[in-house]
């Protein structure tokens, strides 16, 4: 397994470390809810070294990105970020991204257990176009920190620069604890305010002890994977594998936003199979929340009486609403929020409520 910068740490902390899309990465370090709640309330450190980080380059970075990408690379903002997919021509993904427009060329932020695939794909994809694809993975960390305290924890390691004037979805470059053009996206996956930070490799334990000092007083914590699944699901995130899928298309997902239909996107791959999905979608993704005492998991099975309706994607206690939570794709006749349905566990039901997506939002400004 490949390992991170700040694996020396995760060790050192006694964290539970798992496989993950080829990592070992910590999936804990604690009581995974009592992590979630440092998080909502106060703020979390979270290593994220495994993401994919790719730089498209050359006079055609923008045409080429809009070829494989659903959103509109070319109308992004430049220092502004979108969320896109990679699509195939049957319009369900082999994974989805962010896209990072600079003036010209595009930083795009991959899924770790897809980030082979994905520059199989994009390479694939090339010819004919002058870009070049530089993958910087191996050559960064990446840092996030999350929740209501972030930005005046990370702050006090930043210097000429505001974080106040840094909008969601927005990144630019500042000195952070003495390394100068350090990245700062507002961004992350959990539905709170934070930041993720890009550095060079060898940098990365020295930010993460930097920024763990900074933040004692406030009870910073380290998070592992287990929470942030549940951060992200609370939030309504997609997860690779999960809400999306090589059967599962972005559009009955609920992730319009991150698809362009714009006539000047006719060409990009999967855009004639999304059109058709948009006409007549067959299922939606909804959330589910179950009073029960069993957790859905993915693939269990939603009943309405003694039909089956769909099935669970994922699902988790939620210590955010103090219930199960659930992510499922129904038919279109169960997919309205207050619909009461049921949860198959070998045999035995369990009911359940739709509402919709996300569980938990926050108030940005």
């Amino acid at each position: 397994m490949k390992t991170t910068s700040l694996h020396s740490i995760h060790s050192a902390l006694g964290a539970k470390l798992i496989d993950f899309g080829g990592w070992h990465m910590p999936v804990q370090y604690g009581a995974i809810l009592d992590e979630v709640v440092c998080v909502r309330n106060r703020a979390g450190l979270f290593d994220l070294g495994h993401m994919g980080r790719v730089h498209v380059s050359g006079p055609d970075a923008l045409a080429f990105v809009d070829r494989i990408a659903t959103n509109y690379c070319a109308k992004i903002p430049v220092q502004s970020i979108r969320y896109s997919l990679f699509c195939r021509p049957d319009g369900n993904p082999i994974d989805d991204v962010l896209l990072y427009r600079e003036p010209e060329s595009v930083y795009i932020v991959v899924n770790a257990s897809n980030t082979a695939a994905d520059l199989a794909w994009m390479r694939e994809h090339a010819t004919g176009f002058r870009v070049t694809i530089d993958d910087q993975t191996d050559a960064t960390a990446m840092i996030a920190i999350q929740g209501p305290l972030s930005r005046d924890i990370l702050q006090r390691a930043v210097t000429g620069f505001d974080l106040d004037k840094l909008g969601y979805y927005k990144f630019d470059f500042a000195t952070v604890c003495g390394l100068e053009r350090t990245r700062i996206s507002r961004t992350g996956y959990t539905g709170e305010l934070g930041y993720e930070l890009y550095l060079p490799t060898q940098e990365g334990p020295r930010v993460w002890r930097a920024l763990a000092e900074l933040g004692t007083a406030e009870g910073v914590a380290p998070i592992g994977l287990g929470a942030r699944d549940i951060l992200r699901l609370e939030a309504g995130m997609p997860l690779y594998g999960h809400e999306i899928d090589a059967e599962h298309n972005p559009i009955e997902a609920g992730l319009n936003f991150g698809v362009s239909f714009a006539p000047e996107k006719k060409s990009t791959l999967g855009r004639d199979a999304l059109e058709r999905v948009l006409a007549a979608p067959r299922r939606k993704l909804v959330g589910l929340t179950t009073p029960g005492p069993r957790v859905p998991r993915q693939g269990t099975e939603v009943y309405r009486g003694t039909a089956a309706v769909g099935h669970v994607c994922s699902g988790a206690p939620s210590p955010t609403l103090s219930t199960n939570i659930a992510s499922a794709y129904v038919t279109l006749d169960a997919a309205q929020a207050g619909t009461e349905l049921e949860l198959d566990f070998r045999g035995k039901r369990q009911p359940c409520r739709v509402q919709e997506l996300p569980f938990y939002s926050r108030t940005r400004k």
